[in-house]
């Protein structure tokens, strides 16, 4: 795999991009009815995929999406999304193709210089920027790829729902004020002290509703591959911090179906699995269709408080819409584009994780994850996990200074239990005005055991 530096040059108007925000649903009019005879017919740009044209899309979705679509549950625009369309960040395009040929995977599953064997203290862009289908690594290096991708965009603060959604509406809101901090993989000037060698800090406190207001969770996790996350809780009834096992990890994140292990697509530790690249697959994926045509807006908010990414405010959810009649956690306002994936299973190495296997599709260029399937120890699939894409958007600070921003105009991250036919959707702000804010210079004070105590009430 080569990357190709690209312009953004959106294909599509920004009054595409509306329309196809205003199809979003079922009850819109699709394109033309199709046949059985011509079923087998390639999706095309503007198509409407439903309960009348769910057949144009066999194997281009896991079966357990395409279901939503055969049975009226989801309906969705198609858009293009050529392969050599997306903003490179200049310093992370720059770093990927130094990196070539430069690293290897350690034994230990990590990533380590490939003349010395020893792990490197900094990377900047994909470690792996050339992938050979045939390496028996190829699936490991595909995951550290999308990681140093995540990593790149670096510090967020964000006020996002956490949505326990059935089939028919909403069961329950819990809202998550959440701080993640990276150490590695960001761009150079954001690099800051790393004297514990963490790989990234994170912070979750719960805002609403009153009955776990002020639970808080911290997480440290290390670069060295042979040490555990080290994880702290505090629960306001009891009044006190404790440090909790990494190892459920797998389990559901405040009782929902989101795993802390999900993040925005994969956020487990890669050193924990054994990773095998099964093959490439052409899928479709949810698209954020305002982003792909260029309309993402960015507020400065000054020295240390970084970027506001502000979003329009829509239904991007079934549930938010009264007059939706698919299944309620459906994602109304998202698009669909074709993309090629890199199909990797990763086998936990701890027999005592919730999931036997995972899969995860992660896109052959750009890297994001679209699908990541979750399967028990005997092989039944239990969990899907469905996220959004976007491209990064270029923007300027006052003082000219250039920085590339994660572009997105919505939120969907979903987590659907196949089993309880219920989901978790989050990434949603709590607020038309609430914070999305990246580029953010915490001090690394924030993430100490004192906040977790001062945070949590």
């Amino acid at each position: 795999m080569e990357m190709r530096d690209s312009l953004h040059r959106p294909s599509l108007t920004f009054l595409v991009a509306l329309a196809i925000l205003t199809v979003g649903g079922i009850r819109a009019t699709p394109a033309a009815a199709v046949s059985p005879a011509s079923a087998s017919t390639a999706l095309q740009s503007g198509d409407i995929l439903d309960s009348s044209t769910w057949e144009r899309a066999k194997d281009l979705l896991p079966p357990e999406v395409l279901k939503h679509y055969r049975e009226g549950q989801y309906a969705n625009q198609v858009m293009d999304w050529p392969a050599d369309k997306y903003t490179w960040p200049t310093d992370f395009l720059e770093g990927s193709k130094a990196n070539d040929g430069r690293y290897a995977i350690g034994k230990e599953g990590h990533v380590v210089d490939a003349t010395t064997g020893v792990q490197p203290e900094f990377i900047i862009g994909f470690p792996f920027p050339k992938i050979d289908p045939g390496d028996r690594d190829a699936g490991a290096k595909a995951v550290w790829n999308f990681l140093y991708r995540s990593w790149y965009f670096g510090t967020v603060h964000s006020e996002s729902q956490l949505n326990f959604i059935g089939p028919k509406g909403l069961d329950r809101r819990v809202d998550v004020d959440g701080r993640f901090m990276y150490y590695d993989g960001v761009p150079v000037a954001d690099r800051p002290p790393n004297p514990h060698n963490l790989t990234s800090q994170s912070l979750a406190v719960i805002n609403s509703p009153t009955d776990v207001q002020g639970t808080a969770a911290l997480t440290w996790r290390y670069r060295d591959p042979n040490k555990r996350d080290s994880v702290w809780s505090y629960v306001p009834a009891l009044r006190r911090i404790r440090q909790v096992s990494p190892a459920n990890r797998s389990d559901g994140f405040f009782g929902s179906d989101l795993s802390q292990d999900d993040g925005p697509f994969f956020d487990g530790k890669p050193e924990d699995f054994v990773w095998k690249l099964v093959g490439e697959s052409d899928q479709l994926r949810f698209v954020d269709p305002l982003n792909m045509a260029g309309e993402s807006h960015h507020e400065w908010l000054g020295n240390g408080k970084g970027w506001r990414n502000n979003w329009p405010d829509l239904p991007t959810v079934g549930y938010m819409d009264p007059t939706w009649k698919g299944v309620a956690w459906a994602p109304t306002k998202a698009a669909l584009a074709k993309r090629r994936f890199y199909v990797v299973e990763g086998v936990p190495k701890d027999r005592y994780y919730l999931f036997g296997k995972i899969e995860l599709f992660i896109d052959t260029i750009a890297f994001q994850g679209a699908w990541n399937r979750k399967f028990s120890w005997k092989g039944e699939l239990l969990n899907t996990y469905q996220v959004l894409a976007w491209m990064p958007q270029k923007v300027m600070r006052p003082d000219g200074t250039a920085d590339f921003l994660q572009g997105a105009s919505m939120a969907f991250q979903c987590a659907e239990s196949i089993k309880m036919g219920r989901a978790t959707v989050a990434g949603i702000k709590t607020a038309p005005n609430a914070t999305f804010d990246s580029r953010v210079t915490f001090d690394p004070q924030l993430f100490s055991m004192d906040t977790l105590s001062r945070f949590g009430k």
